[in-house]
């Protein structure tokens, strides 16, 4: 008896017989004899990736010219990324080692290969079009492999690879390959930041207890020293502060005596020696 198959203008399929691989099925319709239901037909649309990729490889085997007629196959190396095409749209960025096959039809498919030994920066070009990925109309797949920095105004960016630092990054866009390599930014605010050291309990050489607070405008002048000597810069500087507190609270007996009976609500403020702020030329502070 005659089995009919039928495969639509989306779809491509092959022929199986007894499960195993008969023959390959463009559209349209297909009779087979078959008496004893050996036959059955397996479909995929020909818009998606083929995740059969061991009957690819049988055909490289036995049909080479079939392979070569019927897929669009991808493969990248260890070293590779890539970005995948589908009719000159960017659809998705592809991994090193990443292989894709498609079956040829309507869509027309480019693979378009990038050495990461080369750098790992992106263009600025590509990082333009990677930019703002839910504004497209269709959305890129597999931008996980991508950092993408962006660095507000007055703030610099600390980019790390691999856990060196590298160079700073301006205000502005930076994408870079994560394949390969640990890349991280860390944002740095170069404006004018406000530190306070409250409830400061202290001692003075008259045994007397003071609390105080203090209030200190800082900046940073050389963010790169700041992050190479320091690992977390504003702790450095706070615990800074607090000694210099310490140092600055000589207060003779007689001068408190004065304080404590005095019935204004004048702030007494003890003196701040230079010699007293010891935190990093990098993060000095703006006023003392």
């Amino acid at each position: 008896m005659l089995k009919r198959f039928v495969v639509k203008k989306n779809e491509r399929g092959v022929l199986l017989r007894d499960g195993d691989f008969e023959r390959l099925l463009s559209a349209g319709r297909h009779y087979v004899f078959d008496p004893f239901g050996n036959f059955a037909m397996k479909t995929w649309q020909i818009d998606t990736a083929l995740n059969e990729l061991a009957l690819v490889d049988m055909l490289e085997e036995t049909e080479p010219g079939a392979k070569a007629a019927c897929f669009e196959c991808m493969e990248l190396g260890e070293d590779e990324a890539g970005l995948r095409y589908e009719n000159d749209v960017l659809v998705e960025v592809l991994p090193p080692g990443a292989r894709r096959v498609f079956w040829k039809g309507f869509i027309r498919h480019r693979l378009e290969k990038l050495d990461l030994r080369a750098g790992y920066t992106l263009s600025a070009a590509l990082t333009a079009r990677l930019l703002q990925p839910a504004l497209r109309g269709r959305a890129v797949a597999g931008l996980g492999g991508v950092l993408m920095a962006q660095v507000p105004a007055y703030h610099l960016g600390v980019l790390r690879v691999d856990g060196k630092i590298e160079r700073l990054l301006s205000p502005g866009c930076e994408a870079f390959w994560r394949f390969n390599r640990e890349v991280q930014v860390e944002l740095i605010d170069t404006r004018l930041q406000n530190m306070e050291v409250s409830g400061q309990d202290i001692l003075t050489r008259d045994k007397v207890s003071l609390r105080l607070n203090l209030a200190a405008t800082w900046r940073y002048t050389d963010v790169l020293l700041a992050c190479e000597k320091l690992a977390k810069p504003a702790e450095h500087l706070y615990r800074e502060l607090q000694f210099g507190l310490r140092e600055a609270v000589w207060v003779p007996a007689r001068w408190m005596s004065c304080w404590k009976t005095s019935r204004s609500s004048t702030r007494w403020c003890p003196p701040m020696s230079s010699a007293s702020w010891r935190a990093s030329a990098s993060i000095w502070p703006a006023s003392a």
